[in-house]
């Protein structure tokens, strides 16, 4: 038994000198870490390393060597250089590349829509048809539809809005397939 009431005094007297410890220098460490760091969370987490290895030797704090403070100052810059050596020597961290490149979107839905476009223009007179594909698919102006398909620019925007109109009712009122494919 008196070993174990030996250990629990150690222990009872090392908590204490933890706790003295950071009351007395806890601020200047934090203050002093996070000056060097720039990070508060890194900092913090070198003033604890720093007392956990106060902890850890308690006889370099009392054997009268110099001030604790300036031990503890210099066990913070030290865990920090470590820090930031190991750091340095590490390749930077990069994200994971993928192992496969991503798979290209499903072009069949492009597909069948220009199948029903397609099938919806056969059905159209050619005049209609010509002003679409015109307007449409060469990316024409009414202007330039116009003059290439040698009729007035308001014939040409008349013949397309009957076809547009006449294909909306071929697609049973889904007009947006049109303008999707279609612009």
């Amino acid at each position: 038994m008196p070993v174990l009431r030996a250990a629990k005094r150690t222990a009872v007297a090392d908590e204490a000198l933890i706790r003295t410890l950071y009351e007395e220098h806890g601020r200047a460490l934090l203050a002093y870490a996070a000056r060097l760091t720039g990070d508060h969370a890194a900092a913090e987490d070198a003033v604890q390393e720093t007392l956990v290895r106060a902890w850890r030797h308690p006889d370099t704090l009392v054997n009268g060597k110099g001030s604790v403070r300036g031990w503890l100052l210099t066990v913070v810059r030290n865990i920090i250089t470590d820090r930031f050596r190991a750091k340095a020597a590490r390749p930077a961290e990069v994200a994971e590349a993928p192992a496969a490149p991503p798979v290209a979107a499903d072009h069949s839905d492009a597909v069948l829509n220009s199948m029903v476009v397609l099938d919806a223009m056969d059905r159209l007179s050619p005049e209609h048809r010509d002003v679409l594909t015109e307007i449409y698919f060469r990316g024409r102006s009414v202007a330039e539809a116009a003059e290439t398909l040698g009729v007035p620019p308001g014939t040409v925007k008349s013949r397309s809005y009957y076809a547009l109109r006449a294909m909306r009712q071929t697609f049973g009122g889904r007009g947006a397939a049109v303008g999707e494919v279609a612009g």
